[in-house]
């Protein structure tokens, strides 16, 4: 676990590898309790007999459940102690190369991206590649773009 405790923290470590998640099994509970969050009751989530029949075999879940992740999965590899707020303010590129089977196991490898100065502070781009344990493809890559202010 890495803390950064200082802006200054931060920017020098822009562009490195800030470390792995822990891995976490997403089982068809964790799948259901999204699709009702969501009210996303699309078929390949939810209902086990017919996704046995379908393209994967089995349920998989959403892929914003994955994306979903991202802020548990950081949490597990890095803190923020800055002072001033830290502000969540939104997505860049975000992309969902392989499904997720129910129950895979997924972690996320964190790096900080570019960490671009602003009036207020700082804005920090997260980069998170979501991997599955025991499949080639990331089942998501994505940047989450994080305001740091002073």
């Amino acid at each position: 676990m890495r803390t950064f405790t200082s802006l200054d923290d931060v920017a020098a470590a822009a562009g490195t590898e800030i470390g792995t998640s822990e891995w976490l099994v997403v089982d068809q509970a964790r799948i259901e309790a999204f699709a009702d969050a969501t009210l996303d009751h699309q078929w390949i989530h939810v209902d086990v007999d017919a996704a046995a029949a379908g393209p994967f075999g089995t349920t998989i879940a959403h892929g914003f459940l994955t994306l979903s992740l991202l802020p548990h999965f950081a949490s597990e590899v890095f803190r923020l102690e800055t002072p001033g707020a830290r502000l969540n303010y939104g997505l860049e590129k975000v992309r969902f190369p392989s499904p997720v089977p129910v129950d895979s196991k997924l972690r996320s490898h964190v790096r900080f991206g570019e960490v671009r100065d602003l009036p207020a502070g700082k804005q920090l781009i997260v980069e998170h590649t979501v991997e599955i344990e025991g499949h080639d493809k990331p089942a998501c890559v994505a940047q989450h773009v994080v305001l740091l202010l002073a």
